[in-house]
């Protein structure tokens, strides 16, 4: 009973300091630029800090913030196996640009193994559950091993990308995955990412040039048409509006993050 009484303070510690970090962190990203609010993360959060890139528009500035100022954030990938080969070609003039190795995190083969032994090669096409199959085994079990032992989760969500992320606040708890997650660029808009990216000379995946504002794995994502939103092409096939792989829950509505709003974004 006593180890169980100290499991309950250490974890009411823990969320404590978090609600602490999420509030300190909220608030200096009021009116900061993306550079100062890299900086803001790294001095707010205590521990390992963990910023998982798709290799999209907006991963690609948050990897350009982190490398240009040398931040200690550790940057990496989850590799699907399925990835589009212009996604491949950015990682690698990325690593080129920076002169830095960016990680990759990879399936289990044990169960990529068995999932595709069940459905197919492209058995995530049967059903939403068989998709959501797909997606646990090729990347939110492979998150969920990189953020062991991380204190902050550093993430390229914008409100203004899907209906199902238009509250995305400034910094979070997830309780999917237990951990303070972050979203510098929660506030900015996609012309406002792109005009960063076409300031600082950052490399761009090239699908983005041919309709696809949001990029995942080649058999699960589509150009968009006109009028659709930006996250339209992603299981393009599934009629549902908020449509998520798993690695991002809706934020939760119980006052645990501040609403912070630069309206220069």
């Amino acid at each position: 009973m006593l180890h169980d009484l100290n499991l309950a303070k250490a974890g009411a510690a823990g969320r404590a300091g978090e609600d602490a970090a999420i509030t300190t962190v909220s608030r200096a990203f009021a009116g900061a630029d993306l550079f100062a609010r890299m900086r803001a993360i790294r001095d707010s959060v205590p521990g390992r800090i963990v910023f998982t890139t798709s290799f999209g528009i907006e991963d690609q500035a948050l990897t350009h913030a982190i490398f240009a100022q040398d931040i200690d954030i550790d940057i990496l990938t989850l590799d699907t196996g399925r990835l589009f080969p212009e996604t491949y070609a950015v990682w690698s003039q990325t690593e080129r640009r920076y002169g830095r190795r960016i990680a990759a995190v990879y399936p289990e083969r044990e169960a990529l193994e068995g999932l595709i032994a069940r459905q197919g090669i492209d058995g995530f096409r049967d059903s939403v559950p068989a998709r959501q199959s797909c997606c646990h085994v090729r990347k939110v079990a492979p998150l969920r091993r990189a953020l062991f032992g991380v204190t902050g989760w550093v993430t390229g969500l914008r409100a203004g990308q899907s209906a199902g992320r238009a509250q995305t606040p400034p910094a979070e708890h997830d309780a999917a995955f237990g951990i303070l997650k972050i979203n510098p660029l929660f506030d900015w808009t996609r012309d406002a990412v792109a005009a960063f990216a076409n300031e600082h000379r950052i490399p761009v995946n090239a699908l983005h040039d041919r309709g696809f504002p949001s990029i995942g794995c080649a058999p699960c994502t589509r150009a968009i048409e006109p009028g659709e939103h930006e996250r339209a092409g992603r299981w393009w096939w599934e009629q549902e509006d908020k449509k998520e792989c798993g690695l991002h829950q809706h934020p939760a509505s119980d006052g645990a993050h501040l609403a912070v709003t630069d309206a220069s974004r």
